[in-house]
């Protein structure tokens, strides 16, 4: 007996190697007729209204956290799934777990970026889902996407 995934979350930022990851969480999601939730973690004391593009800096209501999650999930959308979106102020890490858990992932999907070198040493994103989820995790190899 396989192990079922109804709900597959998959955590990214603005990097190719994110990109890879949502493509393939969007992939798993529409072979398997799950749900596709993606999450991606911002600081909002980051955001400058000089770093948004020119068209969005008259409107105060459109975050550059949800323009990225409009774009990752037009991304799964041309893949045939329609993605449920997630931003989150706290950090990566806990973000992911913590809203993956809130909604009953089955399955994590995030790319490998940071578990090479040092940073596979010290810690890493990848590693830390890993280690903290509450479900299958699947860490997608994006080499590839860099």
């Amino acid at each position: 007996m396989g192990i079922p995934f109804n709900t597959v979350l998959v955590g990214a930022d603005d990097s190719q190697t994110a990109r890879e990851a949502v493509t393939v969480a969007a992939e798993l999601a529409e072979r398997l007729g799950a749900t596709l939730h993606i999450v991606t973690a911002y600081d909002p004391k980051s955001v400058r209204i000089e770093d948004l593009p020119s068209e969005f800096r008259l409107s105060t209501n459109v975050h550059p956290a949800d323009i990225l999650l409009d774009s990752l999930s037009a991304i799964a959308k041309r893949l045939g799934v329609e993605a449920v979106v997630h931003p989150t102020t706290e950090g990566p890490v806990d973000g992911i777990v913590n809203i993956a858990e809130s909604v009953g992932a089955d399955l994590i999907v995030v790319g490998n970026r940071g578990m090479k070198g040092a940073r596979r040493v010290l810690g890493s994103i990848p590693n830390s889902v890993a280690h903290g989820a509450h479900c299958s995790v699947l860490i997608v190899d994006t080499e590839a996407a860099q």
